[in-house]
């Protein structure tokens, strides 16, 4: 403690304002990079990050002190005020000017080291990585030298076969004495045949392997994944909605993972954007609305997917068959999504920790945790703070949804009127959750821009009894698009109005959601409502969408949604939603210093996360999700 005490030297780099403290800036993150330059006789510079509280704000101050120190002292040394330059403390409170009269709290104090955190965890994670990653390669390697001796042997082979044809040209006017030598050797003939039955044993086994190699290899996983014949099929739009989804979700994350903590400008970057319509494709009002377009198209592909099975199958819906379904919905995602669970464990332990590192080292301690919530395909269930890869709750909440349509389309081959029923019930079940949850949790209508709504995610969210109403509709419009006869529009006004209905709900929708910006402290009703019913009659004006863009009278919105460009990004786009927010925390954590929001910056940061997630997501896509599909090449 006595040598933790001598500070003197370092007190300098302790932090300091930023640019805009009136605009919200407060947080005073120093000199990582400086204060790890120091050394001295017997001590170098060690950075430690006080995590203060002030009301309802919380910040931190980033301090120097010698390598000696412990978190516990230098939070006893911050309690006695041992951090002050000239009579004045270098942990100043937020100014007046932000919250007056309020009471200042240290709730944490963490110092950090310059060496990686490695843990038995973290090795095990990053060899299960490595070892995912390295055995496609290989295989891509056996394939190509197996490919390159294949084309060796070719030229040979035909000048010994045909050195082969003209000598049995000649036994063939010898032929007698040859039967005769046979017929005179049992013996002989027995064991060419078991040689011969040892060599197919031997070329069925090294088909097998072969064959393996090939489907684990890059050279078969990559094939068709850059194609764009995908947009002349049918649903083609489609395409356009997924990757138009995955571009909004990219965009509200890259600037929500930086409102939380890393903005100089936060108070302005608030009166600025979240009271502004236009800011809804980053990060205001119901910007997540992109989730409950995921939502829809999953809900349509898989009806349409188990109606196709089930026609393959002479028309039965049997339990084998559900299992094999649900099996092979697993297997689809499970073995990209375990990969990112490693490799947030084993990535985030060893790259060397930033400024702002702490919300890279809160998913590495959930990780640890509650990673088998994740294999179970449950981790939406928990509380928000303690998720593995909070993001990755969609795929949790996606295959819960997803075992459910085998008994809707079993209520749609036993009674029609049954499965109108039992939609409309799990329908009004849904919604009417959803709005009194907001009711008496008093819980806001749009996107909580911080956690200070923790109930919102706790209790709302990413829960399957208020977000199952889109994947429903998706389901029922998946079974009318599937079995339909006829053409549900057959005139122009029709389509006419069903545009304007659809555009006209859809921007209502957008535009309430600012409206009932404030949250109320006593029961709101129109909160409730909104709430109950926004994120269902939004599936349905994107479900017109599809239908008009199908039957033909989607017009240029049809042609825009189907371009050839969408069908390799849709290929790829699973990798990209979940490797996109390693992307933006790693770069996010490694900042010095706090961001200044504009428009220009964070547009600039969003391609540059798109970019990377686009490369990135297609190697993952190659090397993990292709590949461990487990499909030998036949």
């Amino acid at each position: 403690m006595n040598e933790c005490m001598d500070i003197e030297r370092l007190n300098g780099l302790e932090g300091h304002d930023g640019s805009d403290v009136e605009g919200g800036n407060v947080n005073r993150p120093g000199s990582l990079r400086e204060c790890l330059s120091v050394e001295g006789p017997g001590f170098r510079g060690q950075y430690c990050q006080v995590f203060l509280k002030q009301d309802k704000v919380e910040y931190f101050v980033g301090v120097c002190v010698p390598d000696s120190c412990t978190d516990s002292e230098v939070q006893t040394l911050v309690i006695h005020e041992a951090f002050q330059k000239q009579q004045m403390s270098l942990l100043p409170s937020v100014p007046s000017i932000l919250i007056p009269d309020s009471t200042l709290g240290i709730f944490m104090t963490q110092c950090h080291s310059d060496s990686p955190n490695i843990d038995l965890s973290a090795i095990v994670c990053l060899s299960v990585c490595c070892a995912l990653l390295a055995l496609p390669l290989i295989a891509s390697i056996f394939v190509a030298l197996i490919k390159r001796k294949q084309m060796r042997e070719v030229a040979p082979v035909v000048g010994l076969a045909q050195t082969s044809n003209s000598k049995q040209y000649g036994t063939v006017l010898t032929n007698g004495s040859a039967n005769q030598n046979k017929e005179c050797s049992p013996d002989l003939d027995t064991t060419q045949t078991k040689t011969q039955n040892a060599e197919s044993k031997q070329q069925s086994l090294s088909k097998t392997v072969v064959s393996w190699l090939q489907g684990f290899s890059v050279q078969n996983c990559s094939q068709g994944l850059l194609d764009t014949e995908g947009s002349g099929r049918s649903y083609s739009s489609l395409n356009g909605i997924r990757i138009l989804s995955l571009f909004w979700i990219i965009s509200g994350h890259t600037v929500h993972f930086s409102a939380w903590s890393h903005l100089d400008n936060e108070k302005r970057w608030k009166e600025m954007v979240e009271n502004n319509p236009l800011y809804v494709l980053t990060f205001s009002g119901p910007v997540y609305l992109a989730v409950d377009s995921f939502l829809v198209l999953g809900g349509l592909l898989s009806a349409k997917s188990l109606l196709g099975t089930i026609r393959r199958s002479d028309n039965t819906l049997s339990v084998g068959l559900v299992v094999n379904y649900l099996f092979k919905r697993f297997k689809r995602i499970q073995p990209l999504h375990l990969f990112i669970v490693c490799l947030v464990i084993s990535l985030f332990s060893v790259v060397p920790r930033g400024v702002f590192w702490f919300f890279a080292e809160d998913q590495v301690l959930s990780c640890k945790k509650y990673w088998w919530s994740n294999l179970l395909l449950i981790n939406n269930l928990l509380t928000i703070t303690d998720i593995c890869a909070p993001w990755t709750w969609y795929l949790s909440i996606d295959f819960q949804f997803y075992a459910t349509t085998p008994l809707l389309i079993f209520l749609y081959r036993m009674n029609k009127c049954a499965l109108v029923v039992v939609s409309v019930v799990l329908l009004m079940l849904s919604s009417v959750t959803g709005a009194l949850i907001t009711s008496f949790l008093h819980l806001p209508v749009h996107q909580p821009t911080t956690l200070a709504y923790e109930s919102y995610f706790q209790y709302y969210y990413n829960k399957p009894y208020t977000r199952y109403g889109p994947y429903l509709l998706g389901v029922l419009a998946g079974i009318y698009m599937t079995t339909k006869k006829e053409a549900l529009i057959k005139h122009q006004w029709q389509a006419v109005i069903g545009w304007l209905c659809s555009l006209s709900v859809m921007a209502l929708l957008v535009g309430l959601a600012y409206v009932l910006r404030d949250v109320p402290p006593h029961l709101s009703i129109p909160h409730a409502i909104y709430q109950g019913i926004h994120r269902s009659l939004w599936a349905l004006a994107l479900i017109w969408i599809i239908l008009a863009c199908e039957e033909g009278y989607g017009g240029f919105v049809d042609t825009f949604l189907s371009l050839s460009l969408w069908a390799p990004l849709s290929n790829i786009s699973f990798a990209c939603y979940l490797i996109h927010p390693i992307i933006i925390i790693l770069y996010n954590g490694k900042q010095e210093i706090t961001m200044h929001y504009t428009d220009f910056n964070f547009f600039y940061l969003f391609l540059g996360h798109l970019v990377l997630s686009i490369f990135i997501g297609y190697v993952l896509t190659v090397l993990i999700e292709k590949t461990y599909l487990f499909q030998p090449k036949r």
